[in-house]
């Protein structure tokens, strides 16, 4: 890549700074926000991407670190704690998918909005996708809380779960308001290009969140002893701070969106707007996320072992896919803003750029995963049956990364247009059409078992990309009107 492809004159100006290669300097830039002022609609493209995919790439790390950090102290309570984490995680899954397809209406509309130029429509988009995360989320959040218990033992918790656990489950539920606001908030900043402000409000919701759970948890100091509960009251503090930080930086006059008192009203046209753009990528969100229930019901048939190996494995698949969602992201916001610049040709050639990054990214990590798939898997379990099954989960579905590397970018990019119904359309049929029946068809009918499960996931997640591909190179996304 040549450096004028990466950096532009004059952008260094610190002592050795111009002696860093030029990829490196522009990472750094990215973590350190000083790109305030750079155009992603005619700056290099390869710069541009990477301004914008380091700290998005970070952002994401820092939003599984929630995750992490709330089962690594609630462990230490016994398994009916960290059951209660389990199972209301998967009623949180429902959360989540709402609070990512509303994100991916709110970027498209707010990195259009920037790419034509028109910042007062990026925050007045920016503030109805707020009121719609807030009034949405908190009339959820009530419902939820107050069902809680219901809601556990539909979920199959044991007696001795719901009673250690229905506080967990009521704070979480009552306190979704903070995640959906923070996903919101975030995705008004990667769709204007402040990824680095993003991937801050996580540094600080996560700060918050280790430095309360064992606090909370076991009563250290001044702090009552809550239990599993105190894990639910530090979480929900910790994104509630870190919403209430981006909001704050929401608010602060000189940004790229900057939301004044004149845009604090309901726009009900805009607001449909945007629950149009966001509701395919609700069901998008569902569709995918929903998908892997039927897998892990075949997978079940086939014992314990087999389901412990494919959890391992797949675990380390997604950590390691982490870094292509957050170069997907920044494609998104390049086909957004590029778009509503008039410049659709650097749209699509900032997707091909993302993707051959991504390529280079998945190429070497999915090599590795064939290579040394046995001693990363040992890392985690010491049954020879349950590394079995989880060498071969990693092999098989890492030797398809090459072709994932485009695909998720090409995915995400059409919901960057505001096309959030192709990819939807995309999920159901990879997803329920395809990769369930097959691997049914493989793991029984052919008589696979647990192989054939993994090869169907291969398989399908190669054909999302080819599919994905066709359809993106006939062009369409590029005339939606957002």
């Amino acid at each position: 890549m040549a450096e004028r492809d990466v950096l532009e004159p004059g952008t260094h100006t610190a002592a050795g700074a111009a002696s860093q290669p030029s990829v490196w300097a522009a990472a750094v830039d990215s973590v350190r926000g000083v790109h305030r002022d750079f155009d992603y609609t005619s700056g290099p493209i390869g710069r541009a991407i990477l301004l914008l995919a380091v700290p998005m790439v970070l952002e994401m790390v820092m939003e599984s670190v929630f995750a992490v950090v709330d089962i690594f102290f609630v462990a230490r309570l016994g398994p009916d704690a960290v059951a209660t984490v389990g199972l209301t995680e998967s009623v949180l899954t429902l959360v989540y998918a709402v609070a990512m397809g509303l994100s991916i209406g709110v970027t498209a509309l707010v990195a259009r909005r920037i790419g034509e130029g028109d910042r007062d429509g990026a925050a007045r988009a920016a503030t109805q996708g707020i009121l719609v995360a807030l009034l949405g989320a908190t009339a959820l959040g009530a419902v939820g809380a107050a069902l809680a218990p219901k809601l556990l033992a539909i979920m199959g918790a044991s007696p001795r779960v719901l009673d250690v656990g229905v506080n967990y489950t009521r704070v979480m539920l009552g306190g979704e308001a903070t995640i959906v606001i923070l996903f919101v908030a975030n995705a008004i900043f990667r769709g204007a290009g402040d990824a680095a402000i993003a991937m801050r409000v996580l540094w600080l919701a996560n700060a918050v969140n280790i430095a309360l759970n064992p606090c909370l948890i076991f009563g250290l100091g001044p702090f009552p002893e809550l239990g599993v509960t105190g894990s639910a009251v530090a979480t929900t503090i910790g994104r509630g701070v870190g919403a209430a930080y981006a909001l704050s930086r929401l608010l602060r006059p000189g940004g790229r969106v900057s939301i004044e008192r004149r845009h604090l009203r309901l726009e009900p046209a805009l607001m449909r707007r945007l629950l149009g753009l966001s509701g395919s990528g609700m069901l998008q969100m569902l569709i995918g996320t929903a998908s892997w229930i039927g897998l892990i019901r075949i997978l079940s048939t086939f014992g314990s072992a087999a389901l412990a190996g494919y959890t391992i494995g797949i675990r380390i698949v997604i950590f390691a896919l982490l870094p292509s969602w957050g170069l997907s992201n920044a494609a998104a916001t390049m086909v957004g803003q590029s778009l509503g610049a008039k410049k659709p040709d650097r749209a699509e050639k900032s997707v091909w750029i993302a993707g051959n990054y991504n390529l280079v990214f998945l190429g070497g990590i999915g090599l590795a995963f064939v290579l040394f798939a046995g001693p990363l898997i040992a890392l985690f379990t010491s049954d020879p049956e349950v590394r079995r099954y989880g060498v071969d989960c990693l092999r098989v579905i890492a030797a398809g990364f090459l072709f994932y590397a485009h695909g998720m970018v090409i995915t995400q990019s059409f919901n960057g247009a505001g096309d959030t119904a192709t990819p939807t359309w995309i999920n159901l049929f990879v997803f329920w059409l395809w990769e369930i029946p097959l691997a049914y068809v493989l793991a029984v009918t052919f008589g696979m078992g647990p192989h054939g499960v993994f090869l169907s996931v291969a398989v399908a997640f190669s054909t999302m990309a080819l599919v994905s591909a066709v359809i993106f190179r006939r062009g369409h996304w590029k005339t939606r009107v957002v």
